[in-house]
């Protein structure tokens, strides 16, 4: 585990004043949240996006709450001084302010969570001031903005025209207005993004819209080639974990077929005298 001190929102608007990035990454478990805390990831995002990367869905529509608090919990029990943001799941926001609060506190207070986010512009940001009035660190979301996909014309980048550009712009500026803490800008053009950061007051996180922003997401299973039905352009490949799991799946599929695992080293024996004590007792059972 690492021995750093807890991530707090002090430390990451001292580290965005001094013009340092901010690393984020998505996590769905204990296994990867550890291994996230001994790198040293600063924010980590317990995204929907586990609908399509754990769960298999088409989309991140079908998450509930209930899935999203499991895995929370658990990136929690891994990653102990992560700043850990909760992704508000479709419709549990999107109905009223009061859905909204309700729910952003079940991450706060079932999953320990720091924060949570959401998706949308203008539209949502009465909802975003109701999340933060109830003392709760709220993340926007711009751009692609998955749960409303449909809409948008499917996962393709957005703003690339100067009039989707400025609204996008615009509501950057209504959400911080709304008191975002930080917000993520999803496949924006680096041009769109390198001005949105240039006016905010606070981190602009990019996934997919540049260098230009205050910090870095990427999906984690996108890094290491563990999400098999595509590759998103945006996404760095770390290690093909995926290709060393699968090559290691058919070796013990083979060696299994042919009887050359298990060896000795990986099975447990029985001493001599108890196994001659064990087939005294069986035989003295027979004869009984």
């Amino acid at each position: 585990m690492s021995d750093r001190k807890k991530i707090t929102l002090p430390y990451l608007y001292e580290k965005y004043q001094r013009g340092e990035p901010i690393t984020m990454l998505t996590c769905y478990d204990f296994p990867t949240a550890t291994f996230q805390e001994q790198a040293g990831v600063e924010m980590i995002l317990v995204g929907d996006s586990l609908g399509m990367t754990i769960l298999g869905y088409e989309s991140t529509l079908p998450v509930t709450m209930a899935d999203m608090i499991r895995h929370a919990q658990a990136v929690r029990r891994g990653a102990p001084t992560a700043w850990l943001i909760g992704d508000m799941p479709y419709m549990t926001y999107q109905a009223s302010v009061e859905d909204a609060i309700r729910n952003a506190g079940r991450f706060m207070a079932e999953a320990s969570c720091d924060a949570v986010k959401l998706e949308g512009g203008r539209e949502m940001a009465d909802r975003m001031a109701g999340i933060v009035a109830a003392g709760i660190p709220c993340m926007g979301h711009l751009g692609l903005t998955p749960q409303s996909a449909s809409s948008l014309g499917g996962f393709k980048v957005q703003g690339r025209d100067a009039g989707r550009a400025l609204r996008i712009i615009e509501d950057a500026a209504i959400l911080e207005e709304a008191g975002a803490y930080s917000i993520l800008l999803e496949m924006v053009p680096d041009r769109v993004c390198q001005i949105i950061t240039e006016r905010a007051s606070i981190p602009i996180i990019s996934l997919g819209s540049g260098p230009h922003a205050s910090g870095q997401l990427l999906i984690f299973h996108d890094m290491f080639g563990l999400y098999p039905r595509f590759r998103p352009k945006m996404a760095k490949v770390y290690g093909n974990a995926g290709e060393v799991i699968l090559n290691g799946l058919k070796q013990y599929v083979a060696e299994v077929q042919d009887k050359t695992f298990p060896q000795p080293e990986h099975w447990f024996g029985l001493k001599d005298d108890a196994f001659a004590e064990l087939a005294a007792l069986l035989k003295e059972k027979e004869t009984d």
